[in-house]
């Protein structure tokens, strides 16, 4: 087996986990695959903060009503398994603390400090097409098709809210091309669609590109993900005052562009290794300026 493809088999598709939690929006999926039996279980917290936020596409000081800066921390579980060479199943489960850092009450929940469990992603992702190059390079070709469900029981409304509470159903195509010396590049496209019950979520097309290099010693990679909703209001607007001001911020034109790096250093025969990341928001509407530093560890079985 020639240098690239021993060190894809042996390290990259250990590399799920170093998805960043930007959002609820986001899916677990890249251009790696998992062979039959492959079981990758992982975690990784998250600590993200800002104190500037885009009032539709302008970007302002502090937070909604006044809040100051606000921060969270995310502590996620993820899992992978190759239910084939060419289908695995992936599922996640995000636990959320967010808080304001002066103390102020959300106007919606009655607190200045909210937590528990998100959604529930549960995707299945195909190998629907590989070519393989004379020169050892190689080209594929995935899909993926997934939900995410609330089972926090949390409340979607308001400026402390961990997510929209909206059940979603994702679908996305990912094409990857790696070269010979083990430096590759990802495009992915998708959509959302959100549901809930009691108020309009927006629905989004989701996209990202990324490149990266790995070795036998570690992985690294830039990666651009964007979201862009297909309806929703600014915040401030009269819709938005109309609706209920804070209470509506789930109903909300999410727009963002999200720079995130990752690097994962393997530390025990490809079975344990641990990860790093740090990301920031470039640009956003009715968006959070946030920046993220995360770290994790992962245990794969063959």
């Amino acid at each position: 087996m020639n240098l690239l493809h021993k060190s894809l088999n042996s390290l990259a598709r250990l590399l799920f986990f170093l998805l960043p939690i930007w959002s609820f929006s986001q899916t677990p999926i890249n251009g790696f695959y998992h062979k039959k039996n492959e079981l990758t279980i992982a975690t990784t917290y998250t600590t993200k903060s800002y104190d500037q936020f885009y009032r539709g596409t302008t970007l302002t000081d502090g937070n909604p009503a006044g809040f100051g800066k606000i921060s969270s921390s995310i502590f996620s579980f993820f899992g992978e398994y190759g239910i084939t060479d060419w289908l695995s199943t992936t599922v996640t489960l995000p636990h959320i603390s967010i808080k304001s850092n002066d103390g102020a009450i959300d106007p919606v929940q009655g607190k200045s400090k909210v937590s528990g469990l998100q959604d529930l992603q549960l995707f299945l992702k195909v190998k629907a097409f590989e070519k393989k190059f004379k020169d050892n390079s190689n080209i594929t070709i995935g899909a993926a098709a997934g939900t995410s469900i609330p089972v926090g029981g949390y409340d979607g409304r308001g400026i402390l809210s961990i997510g929209t509470d909206a059940t979603t159903f994702d679908g996305s195509a990912v094409l990857q091309y790696t070269t010979s010396f083990n430096l590759f590049t990802e495009v992915q496209a998708g959509y959302s669609l959100r549901n809930n019950s009691d108020y309009d979520v927006p629905n989004a097309f989701l996209s990202s590109f990324k490149v990266g290099y790995f070795n036998d010693s570690f992985y690294a990679h830039a990666k651009i993900g964007l979201q862009n909703s297909t309806s929703g209001f600014d915040i401030g607007s009269d819709e938005f005052v109309a609706a209920g001001g804070p209470s509506s911020l789930p109903q909300t034109e999410v727009d963002f562009t999200n720079l995130h790096f990752g690097l994962y250093v393997p530390l025990y025969k490809n079975i344990l290794g641990i990860s790093s990341g740090y990301g920031l928001a470039i640009d956003g509407r009715n968006y959070n300026k946030e920046s993220t530093f995360s770290f994790g560890a992962v245990y794969k079985l063959y």
